[in-house]
């Protein structure tokens, strides 16, 4: 699986020979939806005190349930709001680590307010190039399987039947 991965993330162009970084299981999330399982390479390299804190919201199953609540086509889907109106969190806001992964699809970057140093819970995965959110929005990781389970989530802003997070975890603490 672990070969798998590597593979895809670089036909993806997520990793290459030259900077070629393996994907390790601390730092992969499983993040399951109804129609199936989405695989995430977190990138500690750029954005640790966000992954940090993704990895300990994940690990106390806070995304659990959570719904999709704005959905834009071509654009992106966000979730990661207990209140489901974009207007939740966990409570603790990250610094911003702007840096210089760009937003393509699949990239998985964190939403937040106006302040750049406001995200918190709330994260984004982006179904085309967004160009005009890099080095604005804190890029954490990126999808190296299951986008075809991303393309799937309900669109709207809210959807009339939001698509939910069954279920998100390191991969590390999965037995398989």
């Amino acid at each position: 699986m672990k070969r798998f991965l590597i593979l895809l993330a670089m036909m993806v162009g997520f990793m290459s020979d030259s900077n070629a970084m393996e994907l390790d299981k601390e730092n992969t999330l499983y993040l399951d939806l109804e129609t199936g399982r989405v695989v995430i390479a977190m990138r500690p390299d750029k954005a640790p005190k966000h992954v940090e804190r993704i990895k300990q919201l994940v690990r106390e199953g806070f995304y659990d349930g959570l719904i999709f609540h704005r959905v834009i086509e071509g654009f992106m889907a966000q979730g990661g709001d207990p209140l489901g109106t974009g207007t939740g969190g966990s409570g603790q806001n990250i610094p911003a680590e702007f840096n210089d992964l760009p937003h393509l699809r699949g990239t998985v970057s964190m939403a937040r307010a106006a302040s750049p140093d406001s995200a918190d819970s709330q994260f984004f995965i982006c179904f085309n190039r967004s160009a005009f959110l890099d080095g604005d929005y804190t890029a954490w990781g990126r999808v190296v399987a299951g986008m075809e389970h991303v393309d799937m989530i309900n669109r709207g802003e809210p959807p009339a039947n939001p698509s939910k997070i069954v279920r998100m975890q390191v991969a590390a603490d999965v037995e398989e």
